[in-house]
């Protein structure tokens, strides 16, 4: 049985309605042992694939099959929109709690559909086609999130609103190994969503889904529960994330939308879902959804779009688990250093190929997937006191986190 995890990938869009003309603006134009020279993204360390543990590597795929190909998904979204009329105001106490009802009148004017066309080079050949996903209003400068494979080789972007009203979207940048994207409109009355804190979740809370499932069922709302917190998920790009699993129904179209807590707060970016790849002869698998938690990305957004680049933490390290024969033998659980980058904080700091990591500031690690955790949630020139066991030696090594710049402003499109 081959179960896989998948982005909600886009999908192809339905013919758009008839409808009166509405505002438009005018597009203004641009768009993985831990992989060498350990970038660790804030989410926790989108590199961590050596981490991971192989069936989960076995298990999670991007969600756009190949040609004549079934695929298992955990899939991302796109969406096609539809005309709505305005949901009325709500309003809650500060800090109170909300019916699913009160946070889909208080949200969906902030959650957007995004159309797109992509356009792909195929031997030879160029290939035209609209995909549709979710989103949601961030501020209201016009600045929207949505996941990366949303947009991805986009063309052309139409951010669409629950009245009905549409806009030409420009990319602003995006960071594709956290899966996030921000795009920006010229509008006015914007109405952002309230940024909630992922980290206060606890597994049975309360949650709720808005997007645009199937591109088609726009603006639909799901409700579920917290499944998990912190679900190591490796998706077939390579892409290794710690996610936030739900039994809240995420379809192809929810990519990029908003999932909100009792409060009305957005507390994660929905991105993929876990399929049995359609096999109708094995179980079926249902209400396996998940998240990106908001906590892991918002450094990122908002150095997107205050800087134009992304500022990662960077230590210089490829990392892997010791095994379990290794452990036989006496080695003990850690980060293995597998090498160190030149010139690196790593190196300043004395680490050695063959080093085994087995704690950070008094927090043991076990695991490569450990290191990366703890060090994404580092700040560049925080000082981290590292456990390293060496050739049967225990030693106290200081490392001084260092940042590494990522370009966020995608290349244009020719």
């Amino acid at each position: 049985m081959e179960n896989e995890f998948e982005y909600t990938q886009p999908k192809e869009a339905a013919p758009m309605p008839q409808q009166p003309p509405k505002k438009q603006t005018k597009r203004t134009g641009g768009a993985g042992i831990i992989a060498l020279a350990l970038c660790f993204s804030l989410i926790g360390g989108i590199l961590g694939g050596g981490g991971v543990y192989w069936f989960m590597t076995q298990y999670v795929k991007d969600a756009e099959p190949a040609p004549n190909t079934t695929v298992p998904t955990v899939q991302q979204e796109k969406e096609d929109p539809k005309e709505n009329t305005p949901a009325p105001p709500v309003t809650t106490p500060p800090g109170g709690t909300s019916t699913a009802a009160q946070i889909y009148t208080q949200n969906v004017n902030s959650t957007v559909g995004i159309t797109t066309s992509v356009t792909t080079n195929f031997w030879g050949y160029q290939t035209t086609s609209a995909a549709s996903g979710s989103g949601f209003i961030y501020n209201k400068d016009g600045y929207i999130l949505t996941n990366h494979h949303v947009i991805e080789n986009s063309n052309a972007i139409t951010v669409s609103m629950y009245d009905g009203t549409t806009y030409d979207a420009t990319v602003v940048g995006y960071d594709a190994s956290n899966d996030i994207a921000v795009l920006k409109i010229e509008a006015e009355n914007l109405i952002p969503v309230t940024i909630g804190d992922s980290e206060q979740l606890q597994v049975g809370d309360d949650v709720v889904a808005i997007g645009n499932p199937l591109g088609e069922l726009t603006f639909s709302l799901t409700k579920g529960v917290v499944s998990a917190k912190d679900r190591r998920v490796t998706l077939s790009s390579g892409s290794t994330m710690n996610l936030i699993q739900t039994d809240c129904t995420i379809n192809s179209g929810n990519s990029g939308g908003a999932l909100f807590n009792i409060h009305g707060q957005v507390i994660g970016i929905t991105n993929a879902k876990y399929s049995n790849n359609g096999n109708s002869s094995e179980a079926s698998i249902e209400s396996i959804g998940f998240a990106i938690p908001i906590n892991h990305i918002l450094s990122i957004v908002n150095s997107i779009i205050e800087k134009g680049y992304v500022e990662k933490p960077y230590i210089g390290l490829s990392v892997t688990d010791v095994g379990a024969e290794a452990q036989n033998y006496g080695l003990p659980k850690g980060a293995a250093v597998s090498s160190v980058s030149p010139d690196s904080p790593a190196e300043e700091a004395g680490l050695q190929q063959n080093d085994i990591i087995t704690a950070v500031n008094g927090n043991a690690i076990e695991s490569a997937d450990d290191l990366v955790a703890l060090v994404a949630d580092a700040n560049p020139n925080d000082v981290l006191e590292l456990t390293v066991y060496r050739q049967g030696q225990t030693l106290q090594l200081t490392i001084t986190v260092g940042e590494q710049v990522q370009d966020a402003v995608p290349q244009k499109n020719n």
